[in-house]
């Protein structure tokens, strides 16, 4: 039967990760997962698709703190509940949303490491911001992701593609966080309802990739792969696809380990 494997957080949207062996569900996803988030001068969200030093950006939480750090900087130390400043509008894929801001001190950190001017902001706990309703119920939520609370990708379709191109390319490059082994190759494609643990979970869209998997995390250099391969293997509509959206019905914990039953099934989507 078909296992959790691995549990990542993105604290701040777009930053480096933390694997986790269990982790808090709640309204929005995974606990603490993109609640921060960089934004430009004009308010607009800022991703490793425009700024690929992203990547160098470390965090971690340890004794109730986020910790974010990088090479030659001394340690960014955030409160887990800020006291935030004041609440400004931003842009997230030309959706508009509250979002409250941090400090000056955060602010500068982030704009002297990415040379450019920028500010860290976070969504309040009373912050609603909607999943797009193609694809969702109204009371579906989600924090700063691209659109979603949750991204599933299981260790086979990955093995499978670092066959495809001969590499062993890491699972952190397509930021997932739920990772399933104990499954076929794409299996994924046909899951339409999943029960992890206590948790049920709807599949509702799979996960077009844009340029972030090509970006080593270690140098932020960006390569070609992995997405000329998927380009000759996962192609639709003019998108490369791999992972599936996920949406959650309850709220709860996750570990390592929990086992994952198909509830449901349908046509592979994409329609490969």
């Amino acid at each position: 039967m078909a296992k959790l494997s691995a549990i990542y957080i993105y604290p701040v949207k777009s930053l480096s990760g933390i694997q986790l062996t269990e982790s808090e569900v709640t309204q929005t996803g995974f606990k603490y997962d993109r609640k921060w988030m960089l934004v430009d001068a004009n308010n607009r969200f800022l991703s490793q698709r425009r700024l690929p030093k992203m990547t160098l950006i470390k965090t971690k939480i340890q004794q109730q703190k986020l910790i974010i750090s990088a090479a030659n900087k001394a340690d960014l130390t955030l409160d887990l509940i800020p006291k935030t400043s004041h609440s400004i509008n931003i842009n997230i894929w030309d959706e508009d949303c509250p979002a409250e801001t941090i400090s000056e001190l955060a602010n500068q950190w982030f704009s002297d490491f990415l040379e450019q001017p920028c500010q860290l902001v976070y969504q309040a706990d009373n912050s609603i911001r909607q999943v797009d309703q193609k694809f969702s119920s109204p009371n579906d939520r989600t924090a700063f992701s691209d659109g979603f609370p949750f991204l599933i990708t299981s260790e086979a379709s990955l093995a499978l593609l670092n066959s495809q191109m001969g590499l062993k390319l890491p699972m952190q490059r397509f930021r997932p966080n739920i990772v399933i082994t104990d499954c076929t190759s794409y299996e994924e494609d046909t899951w339409r309802k999943i029960n992890i643990g206590s948790i049920n979970f709807k599949l509702p869209k799979p996960c077009s990739r844009c340029s972030v998997p090509q970006i080593d995390p270690k140098t932020a250099i960006s390569d070609k792969q992995p997405l000329r391969t998927l380009s000759q293997t996962r192609k639709w509509n003019n998108k490369v696809f791999f992972g599936q959206n996920a949406l959650h019905d309850s709220i709860g914990i996750l570990r390592v380990g929990d086992t994952v039953q198909v509830i449901e099934t349908g046509d592979p989507q994409p329609p490969f």
